[in-house]
């Protein structure tokens, strides 16, 4: 903004909401009073400035703020380091301890002020020769740097300042920089406080440990650090920290809760049980969860951090509840020091207390008894549509059936019956004319393997069905039910038997066929299957094979 452009802006201005404004600088601000009123006039606002007297920052750091007016404090590197100030000339001598320490205590007024709601911008202004040595002096400068940082300060480009300016005028800011540094207060001023985040939720397979824990048991995941676990183990050592400082964890995943809590109670995890105030463990969405969790809490969901490595997972709770953030678990080591950066800042609110150390026990006496919601989740439909799915199923009836065989054996929660079998079993089902299908699933993001294995007898009764947990939510077992019911020859029954862990399959079972009960064979309509589910057939892009087609 240039000067005639902010003229022409206030004389065509007709007014609009007050915007009570005190804008603390070293130096001296009337040039900037024109242009902080003007780029207030272009956001609608009328700007009621002033500005603090020159030098009495450190005066005004000690007094009780004005709630009523928005505070902007524009820092340069001699409102820490008096000393620095290039209008004093250079010190004949400084002892750097010293000139360190108070600028450590400045910075610790600095942050009570903007506790209270006091916004910092930083001037990274040269600093004169205080050291004949320059790598001292810089040191300094980097110093002083990381200090208004470690406030929250918002950096302004370091060719604003203008010495000849500040030398002639006092006004540290170079002319042709006046009315960008002017917009940058006024929104600085108007943009919200961000308040920091009072609940991290997070999942737990490939988040907090590398693995599923229902499939591959506390020897098969990983979460030392060394090896694949190594990531998820600082994931945990700043969870542990961010508990300590006041937040509450929370694990919502699609476990049973006593294998899910396993991995807590076996000692060697850097997290234990204690940490969390709640264990949800469910086949149902994860938003419906993080809402209960909330309730329950009596906390806002504007207030709760949601971290997950599955991205129809984020999608569904990110559309279901917008006010959640919901941070992707980084797959590649090098992503995570901006993840756990990010995650870290959301939850800053200064020095932690005992009251922040005891909030855990607190509301984990105020969620005893909380259980898993069955309540309907987001529409996924559009986001799922978006992802470009290829559903391609293969006939494993002859040829390599290893995949498949492993799967039946592995999986838990998505299992049919939770019955193991023998490729010596299997075979025999083969040559009896039963059948073996698997299935992978691919889409715009990668392939994600081969994820489902159905073991079909040759009376056409689905005998092992399993699916991966990590397709959960993308509706692959109901499109493949569908694809299957439409067949020459179509399933006419399962064999459905409950176990300890595959509610998810019983969930499905019910959504797709009705309610079972007990254990036994199913029977299945062909035609209904079809109809039913045809729409979540449509989602994918299904690759059929030659027998089947």
């Amino acid at each position: 903004m240039r000067f005639l452009e902010a003229q022409h802006l206030l004389r065509s201005f007709r007014g609009g909401e007050p915007l009570p404004l005190l804008v603390a600088l070293s130096g001296s601000g009337e040039p900037l009073e024109l242009y902080v009123r003007a780029a207030a006039a272009q956001r609608g606002r009328t700007a009621e400035v002033r500005f603090l007297a020159f030098n009495t920052l450190a005066q005004a750091l000690r007094a009780d703020p004005d709630s009523t007016v928005s505070e902007v404090l524009v820092l340069l590197p001699w409102d820490f380091v008096p000393e620095a100030d290039w209008r004093l000339g250079v010190p004949e001598t400084v002892d750097e301890e010293s000139l360190r320490a108070r600028a450590g205590e400045t910075a610790e007024l600095i942050g009570r002020r903007t506790r209270t709601g006091s916004r910092v911008l930083y001037l990274p202004a040269p600093l004169p020769p205080l050291f004949a040595d320059p790598p001292r002096n810089n040191a300094l400068a980097r110093f002083l740097e990381s200090l208004a940082l470690g406030l929250g300060a918002r950096p302004l480009p370091a060719d604003v300042f203008a010495l000849g300016s500040y030398l002639a005028s006092g006004c540290p800011i170079g002319g042709g920089a006046i009315g960008d540094v002017a917009e940058i207060i006024v929104d600085t001023a108007l943009t919200p406080r961000a308040e920091h985040k009072k609940v991290l939720v997070t999942d737990l397979d490939n988040v907090v440990w590398s693995g599923v824990i229902a499939d591959d048991g506390l020897e098969g995941i990983a979460f030392e650090s060394s090896g694949p676990g190594y990531r998820h183990f600082v994931y945990q050592s700043l969870l542990r920290r961010l508990r300590r400082e006041g937040a509450l964890l929370a694990a919502v995943s699609r476990n049973d809760g006593e294998v899910a809590a396993a991995p807590f109670r076996s000692g060697r995890m850097v997290l234990r049980e204690a940490d969390f105030v709640a264990f949800l463990g469910s086949y149902y969405a994860k938003s419906a969860q993080i809402r209960a969790l909330a309730e329950r809490l009596n906390l806002g969901l504007d207030g709760v951090v949601f971290v997950d490595d599955n991205p129809v997972e984020l999608a569904e709770v990110s559309l279901r509840l917008p006010d959640v953030r919901c941070l992707a678990f980084p797959q590649h080591d090098e992503e995570l020091p901006a993840f756990l950066t990010d995650l870290a800042g959301m939850f800053a609110h200064g020095e932690s207390t005992p009251e922040d150390r005891e909030r855990t026990e607190l509301y984990q006496r105020r969620l005893a008894g909380l259980v898993p919601s069955d309540l309907a989740g987001a529409d996924l439909t559009r986001f799922l549509q978006d992802l470009k799915m290829v559903l391609s199923i293969h006939d494993r009836s002859q040829g390599d059936r290893t995949r498949a065989v492993q799967l039946i054996n592995k999986t838990n929660q998505f299992n049919l019956n939770g019955r193991r079998v023998t490729d010596g079993e299997v075979a025999a089902i083969l040559d009896a004319g039963g059948r073996l299908f698997a299935a992978s699933l691919a889409d715009r993001t990668g392939s994600h393997g081969e994820i489902l294995a159905c073991l079909v007898s040759a009376e056409d009764v689905i005998v092992s069905l399993v699916m991966s947990c990590r397709v959960f939510q993308r509706r692959v077992e109901y499109a493949f039910f569908s694809w299957f019911a439409a067949q020459r020859r179509p399933p006419l029954g399962l064999e459905w038997a409950k176990t300890p862990r595959n509610a998810p399959l019983q969930q499905f079972l019910e959504a797709a066929v009705g309610p079972v009960n007990g254990a036994g064979v199913v029977p299945l309509d062909s035609a209904v299957l079809a109809s039913a589910h045809a729409g979540d057939l449509a989602l994918f892009t299904v690759l059929e094979p030659p027998s089947e087609r």
